[in-house]
């Protein structure tokens, strides 16, 4: 069983294993890899294509680590939207029939182990998101909505909508290009 780990003895590892450190990584792996196995489980329901998912994620950890910024979320938190992002990219893999539970119901497990700071900051986060989406009109909050928290591809999105695929695309850069800029004030 790995040791508990606070987020604030994570993010000395980000430089040590952008600077190649293996042994940097192995300590970041024994500290997330159960939370972010149980993301890419909870969103893929299939737990080989999770294990894919989490070996994809330590490597992109090792490729990236030099882009991970301390100012602006923990290292627990980037962890967690790399592995979210790749079970959602290959959740959309498997065809438009394909369907997950919608990531506001989603639990990491073994909370006890994430210190109250990066809760904190992950729930601080998650108001400035739902507020910024709330500046959307309904169809755009909609149409991100679906496509990015339940992992429907933009053509099943397109022919839920009974819209073009190019408009539902509009639409969706058109919203997050708004979200940027509510989530940069």
């Amino acid at each position: 069983m790995a040791p508990a780990v606070t987020a604030d003895a994570l993010a000395p590892l980000m430089a040590r294993i952008a600077a190649g450190d293996r042994a940097a990584l192995r300590q970041l792996y024994a500290a997330t890899s159960a939370k972010l196995f149980g993301v890419a489980l909870r969103i893929l329901s299939d737990r080989e294509d999770a294990e894919d998912v989490l070996q994809e994620v330590y490597v992109t950890v090792w490729r990236r680590a030099d882009r991970f910024d301390a100012g602006r979320a923990s290292v627990m938190t980037w962890v967690a939207a790399i592995a979210r992002n790749r079970a959602i990219d290959r959740l959309r893999a498997r065809g438009p029939l394909a369907r997950a539970e919608p990531a506001e119901d989603l639990e990491i497990a073994d909370e006890g182990a994430v210190s109250a700071e990066a809760l904190l900051a992950a729930a601080d986060d998650a108001a400035r998101l739902n507020g910024c989406l709330g500046e959307l009109d309904a169809r755009t909050q909609a149409v991100i909505r679906t496509a990015f928290f339940e992992g429907v591809t933009y053509e099943a999105l397109a022919r839920r909508m009974d819209a073009p695929l190019g408009t539902v695309k509009s639409w969706i850069r058109r919203g997050l290009a708004r979200l940027k800029g509510c989530l940069e004030r």
